[in-house]
């Protein structure tokens, strides 16, 4: 690549959004993980289990399983931490509808810098740092999904030690992003799968409609052996034809951008509070938490720690535990109610907190999610 078109891209990313804030990723430096460090024995359920704005998502049932976590990084200069899949149990015996692949989803407000039209997008380029136990296929893949179906994908051989890989997607006419909160467009790290998204030849030209085939042909899968491990991190998606140097932010602007899909209320001590709350008769009392950040939609459930004894009730007629986990009424997307339960002693109407209640706290929590 000529340094004139290094420059030409580079003030393309300018334009489009500053030079500040042009990495497209949400903790791509993979520094936040608001519900857990490490969990093991995943490969059955899709969702949000470690790292911030990091799915894991499978197809037909596999036998494989894996630890994901936050790992520590030391050899790899600018950063700290990286995300971690250790697998833990080999699928040998791949079914035709199988797959495991690490996405990221982004929202269409998030994405209006990578528009040349209403249904045209510019170039825009992925990058990411990764290392495997051994030399390991993978493909990056890119898939519009709102009403457009266009997908491509890209093949790299991760090695052993640190290596910064890229993917560069052309600009595309026929490819629509709307201007609001829904998934525009999702980035995918296959890292197995069956013959539905194998037996293809790899679309890496250009965007084109979605063909399952064509979507991962080459990949390896990390379910293979009990020795495989892969760490991503440095993950950045920019407006350009180059890979411009990772855009590296602090941990507080990094913690808001994921409170709008996650946010968290943890316990550390015993009778740590969550907030203030009014007694709704006689054994039932709702509190109103206000997000700090306004949240992408209105959640509609309550994660908790799932055991009564991690909650109490504190107020001026005395303290108790509760007597059932707390649970979900309403919300909004910058506020919401939850509701304590006690079998008796609360008086309607009178102020109370509500706290942690256990030895140290930590098995307390309240979480919400508005991830796409």
């Amino acid at each position: 690549m000529s340094q004139a078109r290094d420059l030409a891209d580079l003030g393309g990313s300018a334009d489009a959004g500053g030079i500040t804030g042009r990495n497209l990723i949400i903790n791509g430096a993979m520094t936040m993980a608001q519900r857990n460090t490490s969990v093991t024995g995943l490969g059955a359920t899709d969702g949000y289990f470690t790292l911030d704005r990091f799915k894991v998502a499978f197809g037909a049932a596999s036998a494989g399983r894996f630890t994901m976590s936050q790992s520590t990084v030391t050899d790899l200069a600018g950063f700290s931490n990286a995300l971690k899949l250790d697998c833990t149990t080999i699928d040998t015996s791949i079914a035709a509808g199988e797959l495991f692949v690490l996405q990221h989803i982004l929202e269409g407000f998030n994405l209006q810098k990578l528009k040349a039209s209403s249904t045209s997008t510019q170039a825009f380029t992925l990058s990411f740092y990764a290392k495997s136990n051994a030399s390991r296929a993978i493909a990056t893949e890119f898939e519009f999904t709102n009403g457009t179906n266009r997908q491509i994908s890209k093949l790299h051989t991760i090695g052993t030690s640190w290596a910064r890989y890229t993917m560069t997607v052309p600009a595309a006419s026929s490819t629509q992003i709307d201007n609001d909160n829904s998934a525009e467009l999702t980035m995918n790290f296959w890292l197995h799968a069956g013959s539905t998204y194998t037996s293809g030849t790899i679309n890496d030209d250009a965007l084109a409609p979605t063909t399952s085939a064509n979507r991962a042909p080459g990949i390896g899968s990390l379910f293979a052996s009990t020795d495989n491990t892969l760490e991503i991190t440095g993950v950045q998606l920019e407006v350009g034809q180059t890979a411009t140097p990772f855009e590296h932010e602090d941990f507080g602007t990094t913690l808001v951008k994921c409170q709008r899909y996650y946010q968290r209320w943890n316990a550390t001590l015993n009778k740590d509070p969550f907030c203030m709350a009014f007694n709704n008769g006689s054994t039932v009392s709702d509190g109103i938490f206000s997000f700090p950040v306004s949240m992408r939609s209105k959640p509609s459930a309550l994660e908790q720690s799932g055991t009564a004894g991690n909650y109490r009730i504190g107020g001026a007629a005395g303290s108790g535990n509760c007597d059932a986990v707390p649970t979900f009424s309403k919300a909004t997307a910058d506020t919401i109610e939850v509701r304590f339960s006690r079998g008796s002693g609360l008086t309607s109407g009178q102020s109370v907190r509500f706290m942690s209640a256990s030895s140290t706290g930590a098995n307390a929590f309240l979480g919400w999610s508005a991830e796409l």
